[in-house]
């Protein structure tokens, strides 16, 4: 019983985790993105001793790959959705077995039991956050 909660917890604790992480990519600032590419791209040619053309090159892999990753970019959204809605059937037949199984006082328990585990997992998460961002 309680590998099950534990999978169902782990399970939307991730999905809760992919969906803020889509959003923070998703408001990254074009030109600071640049930015921080070019301060990246001056630190290999300082750490490794890079002439300029092969900074060129390697800037030009890395322009490559972006281009590609731009145009696989629907697909992998469209197979992310694909799995979200299995995982959701999945969610909602387990919720349906697990209904039938108890008694309704004690799925009432139970799912009080996931809510409060995840507020606690949110809450670890959140304090581990703040602990990484950088103080201004």
């Amino acid at each position: 019983m309680k590998k099950i909660v534990l999978s169902a917890a782990f399970a939307v604790f991730g999905t809760f985790a992919m969906a803020q992480q889509d959003g923070k990519m998703m408001q990254k600032d074009p030109a600071q993105m640049e930015q921080k590419r070019a301060e990246h791209l001056k630190k290999m040619q300082a750490d490794l001793g890079l002439s300029d053309a092969q900074v060129a090159q390697v800037k030009a892999l890395q322009d490559k790959r972006m281009a590609e990753r731009k145009a696989q970019a629907p697909q992998i959204q469209a197979e992310r959705k694909a799995k979200m809605e299995q995982w959701k059937a999945k969610k909602e037949q387990h919720m349906a077995e697990m209904k039938q199984i108890l008694t309704p006082e004690q799925y009432k328990k139970w799912e009080a039991q996931k809510q409060e585990q995840m507020d606690r997992r949110g809450k670890k998460m959140h304090d581990m956050q703040m602990r990484k961002m950088p103080a201004k």
